[in-house]
C-alpha cells in the first residue's frame, strides 16, 4: 500500500534544521526539535499548521508528559533540561545539568525524566515535580542515541551505537542492569518499546530492524531504510513508522514476528525523523531543505 501526503507541507519560520519529532494525540499538538532555531516547534495535530515556536536552547529531544500536557527539551549546547507549556508558549522550569543532552524520556510511573548525553557515557536523572537532578547512570558507551521507558516495570531501554548494543537501566536503582549485543546492527540509532507484546525494537543505520524480548532475546530482524534516525511505534495498532535517507517507512509488529512493510515513500526530502499520531495514524516528519524548512504529516493510503 502507499503512502501518500494527509495534508500539504507547511512552512516553518527560520530555517535551521531538525531533530526529535513527538505527537500529543490527546491535545492535538505535534512537537519538534528546531534546533538551529534554538525553539521547540508547536504544531497543530490536526490542519499541520504551525502554532509557534518557544524559545528552549539548542534542542535535539522532546517528551511528552501525556498526563499534563508539559513537554520536556533537551539542550545539546548548554546542558539543560526545560519544560514548556505549549499553551502559555512559554519555558516554565529549567535545570542545569552541565553535560549537552539528546534524547529523553518520560516516565509517568516514577514521575522522572530521564536524558541521554550527548556524545557521552550518562543517563541524567530528573524528578520532574521539583525539576532537579537526582541522579545519573553510568554507560557502558560514548555515543548514546534512542531511550525508552518500560511502564510495566522499573526498566529503561538505551541504545549505545558505538557498541552495537543497548543496555537495561533499572530505574529504581539507577544501574545498568544489563548489556543486550546487537552484533547484526550497525550503530544503532532507533528505538521503541512495544508495550503490548513487551517487546524492544532497534534499529542500525545499515538497515536492519531487529526485535527482542523485553529481557534481551532476539526473536526475528527485518530490512528497514539505511540511515534511519527516528521510528515511533503506535501502541494500539503496533504500526511503526520509520524515516531515513528521505524515506518514510510504516511496518506492523506482530508478535515474534519479523516486522512487514506496509507501505514505503521517497519524499524526497531531507526526512529523518517520524512520529506516528495514534489517533489519525498520521506520520508527522520535519525537513530543511534549499527551499527553507517544513512540516507535514503523511498517511497509509488503503
Amino acid at each position: 500500500m502507499p503512502i501518500a501526503a494527509a495534508a500539504p507541507p507547511q512552512p516553518v519560520p527560520i530555517v535551521s534544521g531538525f531533530d526529535y519529532v513527538a505527537v500529543d494525540a490527546e491535545r492535538r499538538r505535534v512537537f519538534a526539535a528546531h534546533t538551529g532555531s534554538r525553539s521547540l516547534l508547536i504544531v497543530n495535530g490536526d490542519t499541520g499548521a504551525v502554532i509557534g515556536q518557544v524559545r528552549t536552547g539548542y534542542v535535539h529531544g522532546v517528551a511528552v508528559n501525556h498526563e499534563t500536557g508539559i513537554v520536556y527539551t533537551g539542550d545539546g549546547d548548554s546542558g539543560t533540561v526545560s519544560a514548556v507549556d505549549p499553551t502559555t508558549m512559554k519555558v516554565v522550569n529549567s535545570v542545569d545539568i552541565g553535560h549537552p543532552i539528546d534524547a529523553i524520556a518520560y516516565d509517568g510511573k516514577t514521575g522522572r525524566i530521564f536524558a541521554d548525553e550527548d556524545s557521552g557515557t550518562q543517563v541524567f536523572v530528573i524528578d520532574a515535580k521539583s525539576f532537579t537532578l537526582v541522579g545519573n547512570v553510568p554507560i557502558p558507551g560514548h555515543d548514546l542515541e534512542y531511550l525508552a521507558v518500560d511502564p510495566d516495570l522499573p526498566r529503561l531501554y538505551q541504545n549505545i551505537p558505538d557498541h552495537d548494543e543497548y543496555v537495561v537501566i533499572d530505574t529504581q536503582t539507577l544501574a545498568v542492569k544489563s548489556v543486550v549485543p546487537t552484533p547484526e546492527l550497525d550503530t544503532n540509532h532507533p528505538l521503541q518499546f512495544d508495550e503490548r507484546l513487551r517487546e524492544v525494537l532497534v534499529g542500525g543505520v545499515n538497515g536492519v530492524l531487529s526485535v527482542y524480548t523485553a529481557d534481551g532475546h532476539k526473536l526475528a530482524q527485518a530490512d528497514m531504510p539505511t540511515g534511519v534516525d527516528q521510528c515511533s511505534l503506535d501502541q494500539a495498532s503496533g504500526q511503526l513508522a520509520c524515516a531515513g535517507d528521505g524515506k518514510i517507512w510504516l511496518m506492523d509488529i506482530e508478535a515474534g514476528e519479523a516486522p512487514k512493510l506496509l507501505g514505503v515513500l521517497n519524499t524526497g526530502h531531507h526526512v529523518r525523523a517520524a512520529a506516528i499520531d495514534p489517533k489519525t495514524h498520521w506520520i508527522w516528519t520535519v525537513w530543511a531543505g534549499p527551499d527553507g524548512d517544513f512540516v507535514q504529516p503523511f498517511r497509509l493510503v488503503p
